[in-house]
Order: structure tokens, then sequence, then C-alpha cells
């Protein structure tokens, strides 16, 4: 519950204005409340830091009741002044009661000037009803604790925003903010929130001077803060009123607007050196995975970049022997290794999505390199140079004056232009391959099986998108073997039991890669000789890829299937047109394969058309499957009407031959 007025006023005490106005600072009784206050934010900021385990909350509770007997005091003194000043609030228009929901008033209207004494007897009441509404919520009693916070709003709703209470307007409406969004009600939050950016905002822009802290309500004159240190608290406030305000946002699928209020409020931090470097950094890294997805490159480096300059503040992670004498220690190498992983693997997304976005502009309907559209590319080159310094100049950059000159010398060493030939593509895939190394020392197998196995597939993707722009055939080969070497173990070790999603995912990664070195080593063999005279090498290699390919797509295969080795009648959404490629991928296979026998390729054209078949009976059977795989649809149908001849006249054949 709310700490009541009825409360106060079981001993009310008529006072002489000369001994208790609490605009009196040299007042015994209101040095007195000083002292309170002090010892009050002692228990709640130091103290609460050192309470058992089994009483958890004992410092905040012994803070409430001083803030109780402050509470009590004020009213008591409120009483005395009555006769003297209960004009006052009759020579000004109080305010209307403040909207419960939302809070979408301002406060600059009607209303007691900030600086009349009724105004501050309204603000230091309200001060003590927002420290209490705090102190409840910090308690988990966040009933009480909203009561006491929206009791602060009635008393600012008697006054208008001035420099004496503007900053208690912003901070109990962020507490609100808080206090709703964590209830799920976001746009009551939102509401709240954006009143408080609506205060500060107008507050800048008509007075803008350094305004009282609530603290000042309480504080002896000798020891008032400096307009230095009011500025700082007040524009922390405001900081903390955008940093909620980004998670509203985010909350509410306004995914661009969060960004921008997450880009400002980090930005604030640095300015008022108020953070935690690794927190920062692990902020800006994620920032920089929204700024990627929207292909705003320049800005995805330039957070990655902060992030990495900012996490050096942090220092170097303990030694392991350092760590080991240590739990204090041991905690702290095991938070800065992590997050500085986390932070390595937001810029191999960098570099992959780099890489890949890159191929998306270059490629022709084949999946090949179109030269043309390169050289239109880097003509076209000198000018989004220019729009990229434009784009920079105009953006809103990280750093102070010790951090900016390392900032900016790191988004040098990565472009954030699309890599247009294999020398750029190969900058950004060393810089990613940089990272997988830093991530891997972090996220080994021996623990984190899931991550580790994620770091190695964005490796692999990392070589695919290398090869893309590599001429040569063979070493483009050579880089897929990698990808092999580095997938196939893990895949064949896996527990299919614990880890069955991750192995599919692998099977059918590998099978991919075996198909495309499939085709290249035909490409190569075929700019030697024709198909015809193919040699027995040759031959060898081809068919060890295609099987290999097969073999992959068919495990994938086997694993939708029941534990009896039945297939499913029904395919599910996210399995769909995986399996349905699957199964047109091996009906190609099987008809590509190469061999003397005649028998041999009677069996591997049945296996071909059988799978074509599936293709087009599961889509007819199914007609929404058609729309997931229309292009392997229309060429199955079409093999399907095909194929039975091939197999027709080599049945022929070997008859004549028999």
């Amino acid at each position: 519950m709310a700490y009541k007025d009825a409360d106060c006023r079981k001993t009310p005490k008529k006072k002489k204005k000369t001994t208790t106005n609490m605009a009196s600072l040299s007042s015994d009784e209101w040095r007195a409340i000083c002292d309170k206050f002090t010892n009050a934010q002692n228990l709640t900021d130091v103290e609460s830091r050192n309470d058992p385990e089994n009483d958890l909350f004992r410092s905040k509770y012994k803070a409430r009741e001083l803030l109780r007997e402050i509470y009590c005091s004020l009213k008591s003194f409120e009483a005395g002044e009555g006769d003297e000043d209960g004009g006052a609030e009759s020579s000004e228009q109080r305010a209307a009661e403040p909207p419960v929901d939302g809070q979408r008033e301002d406060g600059f209207g009607e209303g007691f000037s900030g600086d009349s004494p009724a105004g501050l007897r309204a603000a230091k009441l309200g001060a003590v009803e927002y420290y209490l509404g705090v102190n409840h919520v910090d308690t988990e009693e966040l009933s009480a604790g909203q009561e006491h916070l929206m009791n602060c709003m009635k008393q600012l709703g008697r006054c208008r925003v001035t420099s004496e209470n503007v900053s208690l307007f912003i901070h109990v409406r962020n507490q609100l903010g808080i206090l709703w969004a964590g209830r799920d009600e976001t746009e009551t939050a939102q509401g709240f929130l954006e009143t408080a950016e609506s205060i500060y905002q107008r507050y800048m822009k008509e007075d803008g001077s350094p305004p009282t802290d609530m603290t000042e309500y309480f504080t002896s004159e000798e020891k008032l803060p400096t307009h230095q240190e009011r500025t700082k608290r007040f524009e922390l406030a405001y900081t903390h009123t955008m940093y909620y305000l980004a998670q509203v946002y985010q909350n509410l699928g306004e995914t661009e607007r969060a960004a921008t209020y997450c880009h400002t409020t980090l930005q604030r931090q640095l300015q008022l050196n108020q953070f935690s470097p690794m927190e920062w950094a692990l902020n800006a890294a994620t920032l920089s995975q929204y700024y990627i997805t929207k292909g705003r490159y320049m800005e995805g480096r330039h957070c990655l970049s902060a992030a990495t300059v900012i996490s050096g503040l942090a220092g170097e992670a303990p030694s392991e022997a350092v760590a080991q004498e240590s739990e204090t220690e041991s905690d702290r190498r095991e938070q800065l290794r992590q997050k500085r992983a986390e932070i390595a693997r937001c810029w191999i997304k960098y570099c992959l999505n780099v890489l890949q976005d890159s191929k998306k502009l270059l490629e022709d309907n084949i999946g090949e390199l179109d030269t043309d559209r390169q050289e239109e590319l880097k003509r076209a080159r000198r000018q989004e140079e220019e729009d990229e310094e434009k784009g920079r100049k105009s953006a809103l950059l990280f750093g102070s004056e010790d951090t900016f000159d390392s900032i900016a010398s790191l988004e040098e060493k990565v472009c954030c232009l699309s890599p247009l030939d294999f020398t750029e593509a190969r900058g950004v895939f060393l810089v990613g391959q940089n990272y997988v190394k830093q991530a891997k020392e972090y996220f080994q197998m021996d623990g984190y099986v899931t991550d580790h196995i994620e770091i190695l597939q964005d490796h692999s993707a990392l070589f695919r998108g290398l090869a893309f722009f590599e001429e040569d055939l063979e070493r483009r080969c050579k880089m897929h073997k990698r990808r092999v070497d580095m997938l196939e173990p893990i895949c064949n070790d896996l527990n299919a039991q614990y880890y069955l999603l991750i192995r599919r995912q692998l099977m059918f990664e590998l099978a991919e890669i075996y198909n495309e070195m499939m085709d290249l080593k035909l490409t190569l063999a075929n700019r030697q000789a024709d198909t015809q005279s193919l040699d027995n090498h040759t031959i060898k290699k081809f068919n060890s890829l295609c099987s290999a390919s097969a073999k992959y797509f068919q495990m994938f295969l086997d694993s939708l299937c029941s534990p009896e080795g039945k297939v499913p009648e029904h395919l599910e959404e996210e399995v769909l047109r995986p399996a349905l490629v699957a199964r047109f991928r091996v009906a190609r296979l099987h008809s590509r394969l190469i061999s003397p026998l005649l028998s041999a390729q009677l069996d591997n054209l049945n296996k071909s058309l059988e799978n074509y078949k599936y293709v087009a009976e599961y889509c007819e059977t199914h007609p929404e499957a058609a729309a997931a795989v229309e292009t392997e649809l229309e060429l199955s149908k079409e093999m399907v009407g095909l194929l039975p001849l091939k197999i027709n006249r080599l049945k022929a054949k070997m008859a004549t031959n028999n």
C-alpha cells in the first residue's frame, strides 16, 4: 500500500514560519530532513549491496521508513504554513488532474510556477512520493510502487514545468514507463515515455538552463551540485528515456525507430561517459545486425568498429591461472571472453552478408559472375564512394577524442561497399575468417556444440561467397573442398537423437557442396575434351562427387522418415521445400551417373524416375506444395513424361545385345 496522508496527521503541529519554512535550510528541522534523505540514499545505493540473501531488501526497507518520516515532516510543515501561505494556491490556477493512462499531457500549461512556495512544496512532496515508488518497485511491490508514482504525478499536475521541477517530471514518467513495460502494457509505457521526451525537448528549446536535480530538494546549500553536475544528471535522465523508448518501439515492431533510438542512446552514453564498456559494446554490435539486414553496411561497420574499440576499454581477460585463484577473476574472464566472442560473431555476419549481397548484384540467371554487370558497377563505383563519404558526414558517429581515431582506423580495414572482384572479396573474406578464429576460441565444440557448428557453417558460407568471385575453376573447387573438410566430420560424429535439426542442415549443405564440385569438375573436363572421351580418372572423380551428393541428400530424406523407415505422408512446412528439392536433386544425380554397363544405367534411370514421380505426385495430392517448388515441379513433370521412353529404349538395346 502507498503511504497515506492520514498516517502523517496524528500529531499535527502548528509552527511559526521562521522555524518551519521548508525553504529555510538553516533550521534544525530541515537539516534533520536532509540528513534522513542522505541516509536513505546511502541505504538504497550502497548498503543494499551487502544485504544477506535471506534478507535481500533489509536496507531498502530501512530507507523506506526514513522516506516515510520525511513525508510526514513535510506534511506537518505544510500544515504549519497553511494560515500564512493558504492564499498561494488561490492566486494561481490549479492544473487539472493528469490523465491516468499514457500521460501525454506535457505539463507546460497552467498551474503553480515551479519556483513559487506552493510549487516547491509540490515538487518536494512529489519527489518523496517518487523515491517511495521506486523503493516499492525495487522490493517487488509493484502496485504500491505505481500508487506512489501516480501520487507524484498528481503533485506535479498542480505545477507548470520549470527548471525547478523538470527533472522530476521526466524521472517519474521514465519509472512509470518501465513499470508498464514490465507488465507488457507497451502502449501505456509508450505514452509516459513519449511525454517525457516531449517535456525534455520543449524545456531545452524554451529554457535550456541546468535544471534542479531532485536530490537538491533535500540537500544543504554547501553540498549542492555544480551546474555541470546538474546538466550531466539531467542529460542522463533523458538518455534513459531514449533507452526505454528504443525497447518499447522494438516490442511494438517499429524496428527502424527502435534502431534510431538505440543508436542515439549509445552515442549519448559515450558523451556522458556513463556506460559499462562490455555492455555498451555488445549493444552496439547487436545494433549492427539491424543495419546489416537493411543493407546499411556503413552504419553496421561503424557500430562493430566502435564495439571492438570500446570493448578494449574493459581491459584484458585474466589468464586461466589467475582465474583459478579467484572466483571474481574467473567470472570476469568468462564475461570478457564470451562477450568478445559474441562481438566477433557479429563481425562474421557482417562480412558474410557483404559477400552474399554482392553475389546477388553480380550473378546472372545461372548463378555465375555477370562480367558486363561487373564492369557497369565498377564504372559507378566513384559515385558510390562519394555517396558513402556524404553519408558518413551526416551519420551520428560514435566515439570521443580518445576513441574516434581508433574506430576510424578499424573501419578502414574492411570495406562497406559491395566487393566487385576477387581481390576486394578476398579482403572481406580474410576479415571474416579472422573473426571466425576468435569466435571459435571461446565457442568450442566441448561445451558449445550448437554455437561452434553455427560458426563453422558461417565459415563455410564465407568460402562459398569468395568462390563466386574465383575465375580459376580448380581453385574454386578447392575452396568447396575446404568446406567439406570442416563440415563432414562434424556431421558424421553428431548424435542424431540430440542434434537432428543441425545434422539435417549439415547433410543438405554437404549435398549441395558435392553437387557444386561435381558441376565444376564436369565443366573443367568439357573444356579439355567432349563428354564421350572423358578419361577413366575424370569419370571416377565425377561419379564419386555425384554419389556423395546423392548420399547426403538421401540421408537428409531418411532423417524425415519414421523410426520404422516409413516416408511421411505429409511434409511439415519447415521441411517441405528442402525435402522436395532433395528428391528432385537425387533424381537428377542418378540420371547423371556415368557407367559403361547398361544394367547400371537402367538402375540409375529407374531411381531417377522414382524420385521425379514423387515430386510430381506429392504436389498433385498436396496442391498447396506446388508454390514452394514451381521450377522443380515443372521439370519433374517433364522428366516423368520423357524418362519412360529413355528407359524403354535402353531395355530394347539390352534385349538386342542379349
